[in-house]
């Protein structure tokens, strides 16, 4: 799985704080530039890992994170979605591990060939630490890892 840090993704970080201001967290932004209109996709997440995101929530995000996206981008001729993560996420870039701490997932080690899972309780630009459910931790490196998503039992 590859690690692409979120400081690298242009205006991540006035977003993301913007965001957090509302008490959510911004898990992925994609700004698609093209002749006509600007296409954005965004993903809010909870802070808490046992509050699941709403319509709602979403709603208020997108009207705040709409008009600072469009006074960044220097036009109007936009369109944005934005989305929560749902229960059954797949976790595209190794980064989302850590927005994501506290909640639990499976990941694909290809060093095993199987599943594992448990809640993430630390995640660094190297590796992703889990802990099981018999209350021992261990750590999969991003380069072992094939797929991941959020684990619902």
């Amino acid at each position: 799985m590859e690690y692409t840090s979120y400081k690298s993704i242009k205006y991540y970080d006035e977003c993301a704080a913007l965001v957090e201001g509302m008490g959510f967290k911004l898990v992925e932004l994609k700004i698609v530039p093209s002749k006509t209109t600007t296409k954005i996709s965004a993903m809010i997440s909870s802070v808490d890992p046992e509050v699941n995101i709403g319509v709602v929530d979403c709603a208020k995000v997108h009207r705040v994170l709409l008009t600072r996206l469009e006074a960044l981008l220097g036009t109007e001729d936009t369109m944005m979605e934005l989305t929560s993560p749902g229960i059954e996420h797949n976790i595209k870039n190794a980064a989302e591990f850590a927005v994501f701490t506290g909640r639990s997932v499976r990941v694909w080690d290809k060093t095993l060939t199987d599943w594992v899972g448990g809640k993430i309780i630390s995640a660094d630009d190297k590796q992703v630490t889990l802990e099981a459910e018999d209350g021992n931790s261990f750590s999969v490196s991003y380069e072992n890892i094939a797929k991941a998503k959020f684990n619902y039992n």
